[in-house]
């Protein structure tokens, strides 16, 4: 930096707002140092500019990672944060750490090699909320837990979306509605969408006077098949289907064709918080409560920058819809 500033006549400090845009620098003075910078193939050294202004700019985005990797859905969560981090001037790095990676966060959090970090998959008590919490690091909820307070959440509004694919079903005449959710183990761990939608379905079949069932299914296909023979079983006069498990989608609609029931003409399947990618790929093509996920992502990775450096615990909630896209998969319910 000392060579670039005594190349291009200004002070070591200027050649520093230019790189960081601290302070304005007039455009023929960044010029001037730009050239300077390219004259001396100068390029900044992070690590130690890191070390200078205790910022590192890069932001840990927590996810665990299951077997099967990441789906079309959680891949624009990703995404999203990841563009809104490099417009920032930042950059993001996936660890995969869950609830009972306590130590591995810890070692994260404390090396402070990262600025803050954005949670995902997060439980309605969850570890690694404390944790952060304890060692005072920054970090947003892409999620939220049951106890709020204090804590920076961006999330899907469950309830609405919920209440939208029921409410798009009733309106087609669908009087007895199965609701596939996640897996027994998601719910008995607390997970935060499988128990808020629980409720949200439980709440929107009252409101709208029809009967229904929830089964859960492992998120793959064979247990999607499994989970709407069970939902047959339960409720054998059901006419629509919601599910909240984008891989058992796809075996639900396998199962019915294979059984002998069309759909949209007999069975509606209405797929919620689902990408379009994964809606466009089904045959017939999923009509879908549409995920936002990248909007999420973003959004959850400006908040978490402009939090950093500050003392902050006052409580933020962001709540987005999943917008209703009818495509092959609902139609209104066939008359006896």
């Amino acid at each position: 930096m000392t060579d670039v500033a005594r190349r291009a006549g200004v002070s070591v400090s200027t050649v520093s707002y230019v790189l960081t845009g601290a302070r304005p620098i007039s455009e023929a003075t960044r010029d001037r140092v730009l050239a300077a910078m390219a004259e001396l193939d100068y390029q900044p050294n992070a690590m130690a500019r890191g070390l200078a202004s205790r910022r590192s700019n890069i932001v840990g985005l927590l996810l665990p990672l299951s077997g099967r990797g990441l789906g079309a859905t959680e891949t624009a969560f990703v995404t999203g944060a990841t563009e809104a981090a490099r417009e920032a001037g930042y950059h993001l790095m996936l660890c995969p750490v869950g609830t009972g990676d306590a130590d591995e966060l810890q070692t994260l959090a404390t090396q402070r090699l990262l600025d803050g970090f954005l949670v995902m998959e997060v439980k309605l008590t969850d570890r690694r909320v404390e944790l952060l919490r304890r060692l005072e690091s920054p970090f947003v909820l892409i999620g939220r837990t049951e106890d709020t307070t204090g804590l920076a959440c961006v999330d899907i509004d469950f309830e609405q979306t919920v209440d939208g694919a029921v409410a798009h079903l009733v309106g087609l005449g669908h009087r007895a509605i199965a609701y596939v959710n996640h897996s027994e183990a998601s719910l008995a761990s607390g997970y935060g969408p499988a128990q808020r939608t629980a409720e949200a379905f439980a709440s929107a079949l009252e409101r709208h006077g029809i009967t229904g069932v929830m089964v859960p299914s492992e998120d793959t296909a064979s247990g999607g098949r499994l989970a709407i023979r069970q939902a047959q079983e339960l409720c054998p006069e059901l006419t629509g289907v919601l599910v909240m498990n984008e891989n058992a989608a796809l075996g639900i609609l396998t199962e019915l064709r294979e059984t002998g029931r069309d759909v949209p003409r007999d069975v509606s399947v209405v797929s919620m918080v689902t990408s379009e990618i994964v809606a466009d790929l089904a045959s017939p093509p999923l009509t879908a409560m549409t995920s936002p996920g990248a909007a999420l992502g973003a959004a959850a990775t400006r908040v978490l920058l402009g939090r950093l450096g500050e003392s902050v615990s006052t409580t933020y909630q962001e709540l987005l819809p999943c917008l209703l896209e009818v495509r092959g998969t609902s139609a209104r319910a066939r008359t006896k």
